[in-house]
């Protein structure tokens, strides 16, 4: 009797399991036999309404199944509970705004400002005088340089083959094509803005040469639309060779006539990173030795994209005297395109940014422009504060500025423009008198490309 009531229960006890499988709901599918799973969109769900939340994803979660849902799940914390949630599929919670966060895919060059302030923290523990910075400084130069792989390309001896193309007259100044030999059969197209024609005869610095006519400043390009023909760039480098400085402005790898050369998807790829670093320094071996240039007055100057490329030709080379990152300097982002961090350079040392490797250039004159609408926001109370202590340990203060407009957005716009000439009419003693975007002229596409036919 006992036995047969035994076997009645174990029966009923078994129905009720299957029921239970069978019923609809989070009863189903949780059990410790399947380590309480769920569907990941189900208890996103719960969790939107359990916290008043809306998220926005970046991906496609169908069908994606997440072990011990609810147990992931913290009461108190909606951030912890949506890490806890993504963190099995390399995905993270970004907050945006009022009650909206955002699921998106790991990202290695990009951060949160919170995580930008522990890396500053510590990189600040590792030296606290001119000496130890000076040490790390070295380290720094060495391991970028190496995890590039950019010494083997300049140490190829170069065939000339440069070839220049039609001066055009516009009012104070002239434009002139160019495309340049580099590597492998490959060139570098560019303009160059200067305020009256540059001979190309004789060109090479003599000795004894100590100053030419003009202070060069090399601009490479960010991700704005049209890249180096887009009409707020060109505004800047006219401008700036109105008043007394020679501009130079190139194609990003896989863009514009370099886009025609290797195709567009080049560009994605980290042979942009070597390769646009690479043609930034061929056009400084050949303008910074041309007679009219002086040497003493060489700068970089770039927005975005063109900004990480700015920092980067100021770590790679000392010839540079000036450098102006213009909404790209971060200690929690190192540029989103392969162009900027294709190749591990942030690992070296240990670990850095782009706002430490900014700081290798102390204690020369630099300014960093930063808005308020993207990842330069903290600039004024944390990448700005950390250069000033480095240009401290050598009592140079005063030669690292930060021109921020918190209501401004992530743009090379006309404020941002101005902050640049005032920088360079300082240290490059350009002819403020000269200032004046009104006067310039927008040249076409297809005027401003390298045409064989130029003479």
């Amino acid at each position: 009797m006992i036995h047969e009531q035994r076997k009645n229960k174990k029966t009923a006890g078994l129905l009720l399991l299957l029921v239970l499988m069978l019923l609809p709901g989070k009863s189903a599918a949780q059990t410790f036999e399947n380590n309480f799973t769920r569907s990941l969109h189900d208890v996103m769900g719960d969790v939107q309404q359990r916290f008043g939340i809306r998220l926005k994803y970046d991906m496609d979660t169908t069908g994606l199944k997440i072990a011990y849902a609810d147990f992931r799940i913290r009461p108190y914390s909606v951030e912890e509970t949506l890490t806890n949630l993504l963190a099995p599929f390399d995905f993270k919670p970004v907050y945006q705004q009022g009650n909206l966060w955002k699921v998106k895919r790991y990202e290695y060059p990009r951060r949160q400002p919170a995580d930008g302030e522990k890396l500053i923290g510590w990189l600040s523990t590792l030296y606290n005088n001119k000496a130890q910075w000076e040490a790390r400084r070295d380290t720094l130069r060495r391991e970028v340089s190496q995890r590039l792989g950019i010494e083997p390309l300049r140490a190829l001896q170069q065939t000339e083959s440069n070839k220049f193309g039609a001066t055009r007259r516009h009012d104070g100044y002239t434009v002139q094509n160019f495309c340049l030999s580099t590597v492998d059969g490959h060139t570098i197209c560019g303009t160059i803005y200067s305020p009256a024609p540059l001979s190309w005869k004789k060109s090479k610095l003599s000795p004894g040469h100590k100053s030419g006519k003009y202070p060069l400043i090399v601009c490479p390009n960010g991700h704005f639309n049209g890249g180096r023909y887009n009409a707020d760039l060109q505004k800047r480098y006219a401008t700036l060779a109105r008043m007394g400085a020679v501009c130079v402005s190139y194609d990003l790898w896989g863009w514009g006539e370099s886009e025609d050369e290797v195709g567009t998807e080049a560009h994605h790829t980290s042979e942009a990173h070597v390769m646009q670093t690479y043609n930034g320094l061929r056009i400084l071996d050949l303008l910074s030795s041309h007679k009219d240039i002086d040497p003493q007055r060489i700068g970089v100057n770039g927005g975005s994209g063109g900004g990480t490329q700015a920092v980067l030709l100021s770590v790679l080379d000392d010839r540079f005297t000036a450098s102006c990152p213009v909404v790209s300097m971060s200690s929690w982002f190192d540029g989103g395109c392969p162009c900027e961090s294709g190749k591990p350079i942030q690992l070296s040392g240990g670990g850095t940014c782009n706002a430490e490797l900014a700081a290798l250039f102390a204690p020369k004159p630099m300014m960093v422009v930063s808005d308020g609408g993207d990842w330069t926001s903290t600039t004024p109370t944390l990448e700005f504060p950390y250069l000033q202590r480095i240009y401290g340990f050598y009592g140079q203060q005063d030669k690292v500025r930060n021109v921020h407009l918190p209501n401004e957005r992530h743009d090379f716009g006309p404020n941002k423009r101005q902050a640049v000439y005032d920088f360079f009419i300082d240290v490059f003693r350009l002819d403020g008198t000269k200032l004046d975007e009104s006067k310039v002229t927008i040249e076409d596409e297809n005027t401003l490309r390298f045409n064989p036919k130029q003479k």
